[in-house]
Formats: structure tokens, sequence, C-alpha cells
């Protein structure tokens, strides 16, 4: 399973896990971070008593926090580490549904007797595996994190113990989103170490650099393009209804008419421009004037097969899809773009490579692990953490 787009997506969250429920709403409002889709299902679980409690992954998935879920060559990963990822994956899942699922998926079967859950157990237990490796390979080149970094954890921190009145408050917060203040550290420094790795393999100074050339071949590779066009539609767009013969007729027309012109300009590029303002009926140009940046399967068939197909400053001839007539501008990508993500790509397989060199294996512990119960758990602390929350405010 590949993590690109995942390296980095923490560093929200970790700045959310110190500035949540500044808006009043409770730990629900630290989207991003495990709360956020429960919230409304935090009213219907009873709230868990966390007088006796001091390890919050022991409460929610009967699995202390330290106890190991798998090595990483000798390395360990702690069911904080995974349990942190799980509350994160699991809610993330959620939140492509904007709230409209009254019952967690977490039981439907994908296929083989896999569930959703068992799915995102095994993402979140690559997350884990992912930011050891940062950890690990970072450190093996003689890198590490910015002591700075911690030191304005620890006064973020002193802050919202100031804000919310008490550090159990704050504590518990961090509970919520199955995270400690140890955690959150490390979490944040294997993002740092993570930069870092990037800019020793692949920065500007490393010998490694990706060229102009090298990135405009991962875009084709990619399928990534962009293109301007001008669309005479043979639909109602609102309704997507067949227009009649003599109106798509006309269309046609119009379409051979405005190519001509094309054809025969001596800057057509500049005249694309004049025509596509003009006569385009394509509803996205408002907001898309400088064009679509696409990806392969991302746009109908003849329209990607046909912009793919220039090279950049050419336009097409009169290409049909179920939209209408279009004519097709090619248009150039800066590679200076992109450039952060084929570096990212490029640590990825490192990273990948690492982790197979040093092997990997889990244990009874993450066996036992069980996301229904987890999730369920988590969702009593959560309803507790956002009660005194909500608390804390009123009376400071």
């Amino acid at each position: 399973m590949k993590h690109t787009t995942r390296i980095g997506a923490l560093a929200l969250a970790l700045v959310i896990a110190l500035s949540g429920c500044g808006n009043g709403n409770g730990a629900s409002s630290s989207s991003g971070s495990g709360t956020s889709s429960s919230a409304d299902a935090s009213s219907q679980v009873i709230p868990m008593d966390l007088t006796d409690i001091s390890d919050p992954y022991l409460a929610v998935s009967g699995i202390a926090g330290d106890g190991v879920m798998a090595k990483l060559g000798d390395a360990e990963v702690t069911a904080a580490e995974v349990l942190y990822w799980l509350n994160y994956c699991m809610d993330d899942y959620l939140s492509q549904f904007n709230g409209q699922l009254s019952t967690p998926p977490w039981d439907i079967d994908m296929g083989n007797g896999v569930t959703i859950g068992d799915s995102l157990k095994e993402e979140a237990l690559n997350m884990a595996l992912l930011y050891r490796s940062m950890d690990l390979l970072a450190r093996q080149e003689g890198l590490t994190p910015d002591p700075a970094s911690t030191q304005e954890v620890d006064k973020q921190y002193t802050e919202q113990i100031i804000r919310l009145g008490s550090e159990e408050v704050v504590q518990h917060l961090f509970w919520a989103q199955m995270l400690t203040k140890e955690l959150f550290i490390y979490l944040n420094d294997c993002y740092e170490l993570n930069v870092q790795l990037r800019d020793t393999y692949f920065g500007e100074n490393s010998g490694n650099y990706p060229t102009d050339a090298e990135v405009n071949a991962w875009l084709d590779e990619q399928g990534i393009y962009r293109a301007k066009h001008i669309l005479l539609a043979t639909i109602d767009l609102d309704t997507m209804e067949s227009l009649d013969e003599e109106t798509i007729a006309q269309k046609r027309a119009t379409a051979e008419d405005l190519l001509s012109q094309l054809q025969n300009a001596e800057d057509p590029v500049a005249l694309f421009d004049e025509l596509m303002n003009e006569y385009s009926e394509d509803s996205g140009l408002e907001y898309n004037p400088e064009g679509y940046t696409a990806y392969k399967g991302q746009m109908v068939a003849p329209f990607e097969e046909a912009a793919l197909a220039l090279k950049d400053g050419e336009f097409s001839g009169i290409v049909e899809s179920d939209y209408g007539y279009h004519i097709i501008l090619r248009l150039p990508l800066d590679p200076a773009d992109y450039r952060s993500q084929v570096t990212g790509q490029r640590l990825q397989e490192r990273l990948d490579q690492f982790q197979e060199d040093q092997g990997v294996e889990t244990t009874d512990a993450y066996d036992q692990l069980d996301p229904v119960a987890f999730w369920d758990q988590l969702l009593s602390l959560q309803a507790t953490v956002e009660t005194e929350v909500l608390l804390a405010q009123s009376q400071s």
C-alpha cells in the first residue's frame, strides 16, 4: 500500500490537536483527528468514566499503549501508534459520507472475508510502520528533529492548560484523538524528519534533484495534463437530454467555423481565448478560465484521448463526446509545481524498500485488535471529553 499522499497530512491534525474545541463545539470540533464524525453519535453512547483510567489505549482496545503490535526489524511499533492511526483512518473514512451514515459500516464484507474495519486496521498499521520507517531511516542518516519543535509543543500545551484551566482536561482532549503528548511529539518529529529526508535525498544539493525533463516524464507517466476547450453542447447541460437535430447541426457548423478561424490565425492561442470566452458553453468556464488540470480517467474518454495526443500549444480538430463538440488546446504544465510530488514518490519508494529490507512482523496483540469494539469504546471516551471541554470553556 502506498502512502505518498498521506505523508504530511498529519501536519493539520497536529495543529488541531492543540487548538481543538476553540470554537466552542467541544471535542467534536477536532475534525481530522478522530472526533468530528463521531460528534452526533456521542450523544447516543454511554460516557466513559475516566476517573481511574491512566491508559486510554487500554481503555478503548483492551491493549496497553506500550504493547507491541508489530516489529520493523528490531524496532517496536506500539499499540498507541497503531490506534492513533486507526482512529484517523476510521474518522477519515466516515468523513467521505458527510454524516449520512446512521451506522458505521465496519462489519461490511469487502470480499474474501475482509471487512471495512479489517481494511482500515491494516491501513492504520501501514501508517504506523511508515512513520516508524521515517524515524529509523532519518536517524540512520544522522538526522535529528529540531528541539525547538518540542519546545513549541510544550508552549502550546501550557497555553491550552491555561485556557481550559486543567491539565487533566487537556490530557483527555488528546486521549479523544488517541494521542498523548509524547506520541504527539513523536509524530510531529517524524513529519519533520520526513522533510529532512526528502531534502537529503532529493534536495537541490543532493545530486538527485529532479530536472524539469524528469518531472515532465513523470507527468506523462501519471497521465497528468492541462487543457482548455471550447464546448458547443449537444445536450441540455441541466437535464442532460439531447437537443433536437437541427440545433445539433447548427452547433456542428459553428464548431467547424471556429476551427477554421483557429487554423488560419497568426496567433491561434490568443484567438482561442477570445473564441472560448465568446462561444464556449462549458458551465465550468467561469471557475476555470485558465483551463483544467486533469489526470487519466478524470475526463470523458474522447476529450482525454484527444488532449493527450496534443503537444503543448497545439489545438485539436473537432472532438465529439456525449456532451457535444470540443476544440481542445493543450497547455504546458510548470515542472516546479509538481517537483515536490516527484520527490515525495521517490522518498516513498525508499521507505518501502527500507521496510522490505528490515522485515515486518505483527504480534498477537495486533491480531486481537477489534476495530468495531475499539470504535464503540472510543465514542464513549469522546462523549466524556466533549462534556469536560464544554464545562471547562464555560468556566474559563
